[in-house]
């Protein structure tokens, strides 16, 4: 009929409107990028060397607030105890010492050795601080041995119970200092996000602060005294 359009006429026209501008978009066809790019993204910040950086720092400031509130006690109760007996500090300690700082150079100079490209220097310098750290742990046996042999103990009096506290609190956390050498050493850092370079510069942030601390108590026992 004149003047008039059939059903199936109508459809055609609605059909060549939509698809004028070619067709829908292929779905998910940017939305898949945008999610392999946002995933990419997640994994490069995950294995940042400021996120492992921050991580290390918030290790380090709670063992220091740890620390410096047994350093509080240590001091409050030295000026106001009449019952503190003195506890005579065996000689190892100075040896100890030495032995921590030494540890300190020796990690320095293999993280040299790595920056000139020297796996293997590295590798030879990185377990000498490994070996020198655990000597360390093994001298603090040594005097805890000679303070026993004295009849010292921890229970004796309030300077004898600081002396075990620091110097036992110090080798818990200088031997979590070592697992993080021994896991550079022997980890393949290859296949993983975090580099070499980046973990072997965590932990000697570390093991440096270790080594201040130790300094640190070792001082406070000996004005203690």
């Amino acid at each position: 009929m004149p003047g008039t359009t059939s059903v199936p006429e109508i459809e055609l026209i609605i059909e060549d409107i939509g698809g004028g501008g070619g067709g829908k978009p292929p779905a998910g066809g940017d939305d898949g990028d945008d999610g392999g790019d946002d995933e990419k993204r997640r994994r490069k910040e995950s294995h940042s060397p400021r996120r492992y950086s921050t991580v290390i720092a918030i290790a380090l400031v709670s063992i220091l607030m740890f620390f410096m509130a047994l350093a509080s006690a240590f001091i409050v109760l030295r000026r106001g105890s009449d019952v503190w007996v003195t506890v005579h500090l065996p000689p190892i300690l100075l040896a100890n010492t030495l032995i921590l700082l030494a540890s300190s150079f020796t990690l320095e100079a293999a993280r040299r050795r790595l920056s000139l490209a020297d796996p293997s220097g590295f590798r030879k310098l990185w377990l000498l601080t490994t070996g020198l750290g655990i000597l360390f742990v093994a001298g603090q046996l040594i005097a805890w041995r000679q303070l026993v042999a004295q009849g010292v103990y921890i229970a004796s009096n309030q300077a004898s119970s600081f002396f075990y506290i620091f110097t036992g609190a110090h080798a818990v956390h200088l031997l979590g200092g070592i697992g993080s050498l021994l896991y550079v050493s022997f980890r393949k850092f290859d296949q993983k996000g975090i580099s070499l370079s980046t973990a072997s510069e965590i932990t000697s942030y570390y093991w440096h602060f270790m080594d201040g601390l130790w300094v640190f108590l070792l001082a406070l026992l000996y004005l203690g005294k």
